[in-house]
């Protein structure tokens, strides 16, 4: 039965219907953020939400038997179990903030979609080369801050006038979101030469950190796929020298029954 059980778990067909159920769940909970559209079909979306919800609440509990303990080793399967359990919990009272986190079921799909996960696997091996650069980012916002706050603090403290504010402001800057009309440029009518230190501060951070974030990721990722074919091939491997196996000890049987024919005439 656990076999059975887990054969259909697996199936292409069992992720069709979930990954379907999911991307329904997600319109359904869509559409209910509209006033309108809960008067006109209110009751049905509730009905459809609650059907789906108890799918999943199904399905997380076929593979709680199947897997067992085993379930709660795998990230994936807890993280279902974890989107799940937010779905069910009270949506009344103190805990009306967990009826937005419902959309959290559309998340199913990063678990359900291989592509999907190996994207996410690959961001998350890139998390600690990320954090260095996290450091380093950080090292020159501070320096950028401290000397932007020397520099300008008393002309324009409503941008560098304290530590907080200078490192917002160049937050903003990195971004290059009203950069140079809604900030360098008032500056540098009192400082003309306030450019030497934006132009440098923009292609350190924009152009050279923010291109070091990408590099990582996109490394990261290629070591993900990498380390999945590198698994395929092995499997394969596996699969080939135990089909070997089979076709040596039918070639064994082979010949012992030819020379069994072979004795008997």
């Amino acid at each position: 039965m656990r076999e059975r059980l887990r054969a259909i778990l697996s199936s292409r067909t069992a992720e069709g219907v979930i990954m379907t159920l999911i991307i329904v769940n997600a319109l359904t909970l869509g559409l209910e953020t509209s006033d309108a559209v809960l008067a006109r079909v209110g009751p049905l979306l509730y009905t459809i939400d609650a059907i789906v919800l108890a799918v999943f609440v199904a399905e997380i509990g076929a593979r709680l038997y199947v897997h067992r303990l085993r379930f709660f080793r795998d990230p994936w399967s807890l993280f279902d179990f974890t989107v799940v359990a937010i779905a069910l919990a009270p949506a009344s009272g103190p805990f009306q903030v967990l009826r937005a986190l419902r959309i959290l079921r559309v998340l199913r799909l990063i678990s359900v979609v291989p592509s999907l996960r190996r994207v996410v696997t690959g961001l998350i091996s890139a998390l600690p080369g990320m954090g260095s650069i996290v450091f380093l980012l950080g090292i020159v916002f501070y320096v950028g801050a401290v000397i932007a706050t020397e520099l300008f603090g008393a002309a324009f403290p409503e941008w560098f006038g304290t530590l907080g504010l200078s490192a917002y402001t160049l937050f903003q800057v990195m971004t290059l979101e009203s950069w140079s009309m809604g900030i360098v440029r008032p500056v540098m009518e009192a400082y003309p030469y306030a450019w030497v230190f934006f132009v440098p501060f923009i292609l350190m951070t924009s152009f050279v950190v923010l291109n070091l974030f990408i590099g990582v990721v996109v490394s990261a990722m290629q070591e993900s796929v990498e380390e999945t074919a590198a698994g395929s091939r092995e499997e394969i491997a596996k699969e080939g020298k135990s089909l070997s196996r089979s076709i040596e000890a039918m070639r064994r049987d082979i010949a012992d029954l030819r020379a069994i024919v072979e004795k008997r005439g």
